[in-house]
């Protein structure tokens, strides 16, 4: 049986009856008067290529907008669409969307581990352990982590250099990425945990990596070049996970939260004299990335964020 595809209507409610196979040929884009709905739109044209994203839930996904944005300005023909299988089906929607055609899908919560088993993953996501990108010009089809070049990428566009010492605060989905993403070019990663011996579980993954509790953050901020906080402290909350006084001019900060943009973390970083990176940019450039590898053009950077930030 097909399964169901969360489609929502255009007065902001949710409709489950699309089965996957009609959803593959029927797009949700986000209303263009800024209202933040998504709208139901005409059917696909045959031979329109067709991404998307599949997760559980997806409503309130910035995807969407961003890439159809970046085909709109590219003048490339082509769909982003939203699938939402049952939470026990990632990898089974993975195969449903090859058999469909489709060309390329994000993949967010709670899926990045199951849909492993449907693709055949680059060596950067096996040792992350997580898929959010997969493209479907290869046989099987290529799963990848963004997450990891999200970061990067976001850093060096405020000229952060990717020297010395890292500190990443999570040793969650996100801090495992950006781990590796900075081990991998070159820093030393202290990763900081609230539960320490999964800082450490994951610092005997990470090249060059040690695991510590959050009590060691005041030394480990300190003596830091870049500081990376990849848990959900300061989400909707005025709260920072890392002490004020530890922050300093010569730090690189980067918060993967994005709501608020300014976090308390953010302000605090701010005052200290250092750089700081909002989430919107990693969010940003893991799309770029897999716009990038699903379309071999590059991306309209400028154009993308300008709509993912008009609809934070």
């Amino acid at each position: 049986m097909a399964k169901s595809s969360h489609y929502p209507s255009g007065d902001g409610t949710s409709t489950k009856a699309l089965p996957i196979r009609a959803a593959a040929f029927a797009c949700s884009e986000r209303d263009r008067t800024g209202s933040g709905a998504i709208m139901p739109t005409p059917r696909l044209a045959t031979g329109m290529d067709v991404y998307g994203l599949i997760g559980n839930p997806v409503g309130h996904s910035l995807s969407p907008p961003m890439h159809e944005a970046a085909y709109e300005e590219l003048g490339i023909d082509a769909r982003y669409v939203t699938f939402e299988p049952p939470a026990d089906a990632g990898a089974t929607g993975v195969e449903s969307a090859a058999t469909l055609g489709v060309s390329g899908l994000n993949v967010t919560i709670p899926f990045k581990q199951d849909v492993l088993d449907a693709v055949e993953p680059a060596p950067l996501a096996e040792r992350i352990g997580a898929v959010n990108t997969v493209d479907f010009a290869t046989d099987p089809p290529t799963g990848y982590n963004t997450d990891a070049v999200g970061a990067t990428r976001a850093l060096r566009d405020h000229d952060v250099a990717l020297e010395g010492t890292a500190v990443v605060v999570g040793a969650g989905g996100a801090g495992r990425a950006v781990a590796f993403g900075l081990a991998d070019e070159g820093m030393t990663v202290d990763i900081a945990n609230r539960t320490e011996a999964k800082a450490h579980d994951l610092a005997e993954e990470v090249p060059d990596a040690t695991g510590h509790g959050l009590d060691a953050l005041d030394e480990l901020v300190a003596a830091a070049d870049v500081l990376v906080n990849c848990t959900s402290v300061g989400m909707k909350a005025d709260r920072s996970p890392v002490p004020a006084e530890a922050l300093h001019a010569d730090l690189g900060v980067l918060d993967a939260v994005y709501d608020p943009i300014e976090t308390r973390l953010l302000r605090d970083a701010a005052e200290a004299g250092a750089t700081t990176v909002d989430g919107a940019w990693m969010l940003l450039y893991q799309g770029v990335e897999a716009f990038e590898r699903w379309t071999g053009e590059d991306a309209p950077v400028e154009k993308m964020n300008r709509v993912l930030r008009e609809r934070l």
